[in-house]
């Protein structure tokens, strides 16, 4: 079920679609590294073609909900109109919500509601015309336990309806190890159920690309583009512990022609649009196989 990113040509390899995590255009909210930009989402929009990027990843989180212009019929009419006008998609959303109010290790009434509002999630995002959501299990929503993988399949299977009548794709995000996150995809082979890539976050678990590719990349729907320290945070591209070199050459194993999100580290405040600008070269570069620089910006 993958769309073409060809466009043109650069040596023998079809240039690749580039978006961006929406926040990214425009400076952080204080105190949060990823969050809804509640101030300045609409013109994100003209940023990202001045950049140019071909989309933006929509987020969805606890921060935004009130505010968020998905959650109208008006708001969502806006969208629209502002991708039409620039020539930026709104093709996926990023589900932070669901690291906020995580689906695990909490009451089964909470569950049931976050379930519930995951559902509604999903149709929201057929009206826009979203064709994925990530679903992410890192960080406070990580899964832990044998139990708690039951849990998450559970969750899915109980969600899976909704997302086949609306069409949209579900796309994990984890922190398992290559093995168990297999073990836990052969218990869902189902058409919609993906994998989101984060580059920085196998980086920084120590996870290799062949290993991870090995395992489940036949299953990989999208990927997310950020450079990580072993062990550590985020870091400029090409600085930190992702093997980028590998990367590419496991992708080009599975003929993988979906877009690129940048999640870069964050640059100097202002310099949002340069910033972005560098990370795409950067994106072309490495998929022309051409030798990588890190971008020249100060990490905040």
């Amino acid at each position: 079920m993958q769309s073409s990113g060809s466009r043109s040509n650069r040596g023998n390899r079809p240039l690749p679609l580039i978006t961006i995590m929406q926040g990214r255009l425009g400076p952080p909210v204080p105190g949060k590294f990823q969050s809804f930009p509640r101030e300045h989402w609409a013109v994100e929009f003209s940023a990202a073609a001045a950049v140019p990027l071909d989309g933006i990843e929509w987020i969805y989180d606890v921060h935004g909900a009130g505010s968020n212009p998905l959650e109208t019929d008006a708001g969502l009419a806006e969208i629209k109109e502002l991708s039409r006008r620039h020539a930026v998609a709104v093709r996926s959303l990023c589900a932070d919500y669901f690291m906020d109010l995580p689906l695990l290790r909490v009451p089964d009434q909470q569950r049931r509601e976050r379930l519930t509002r995951l559902e509604w999630l999903l149709g929201r995002c057929a009206l826009l015309g979203i064709e994925r959501v990530v679903l992410p299990f890192v960080d406070a929503s990580r899964i832990e336990t044998p139990a708690e993988t039951v849990m998450v399949l559970d969750c899915l299977r109980q969600v899976l309806p909704r997302a086949e009548a609306c069409r949209v794709e579900l796309h994990l995000e984890t922190s398992l190890p290559p093995a168990a996150f297999a073990a836990l995809l052969a218990q869902v082979e189902h058409p919609l159920v993906w994998v989101n890539y984060d580059s920085g976050n196998s980086s920084s678990l120590g996870y290799r690309p062949e290993e991870e590719f090995q395992a489940y990349g036949s299953r990989i729907g999208s990927v997310h583009i950020k450079d990580r320290l072993a062990g550590g945070g985020t870091v400029p591209l090409g600085s930190g512990a992702a093997d980028f070199g590998m990367l590419r050459e496991c992708l080009s194993t599975i003929d993988y022609r979906r877009d690129f999100v940048l999640q870069a580290a964050r640059g100097e405040q202002g310099s949002e649009t340069l910033w972005a600008r560098a990370n795409r070269q950067f994106v072309l570069d490495w998929w022309a196989g051409e030798r990588l620089l890190e971008p020249a910006a100060t990490v905040v």
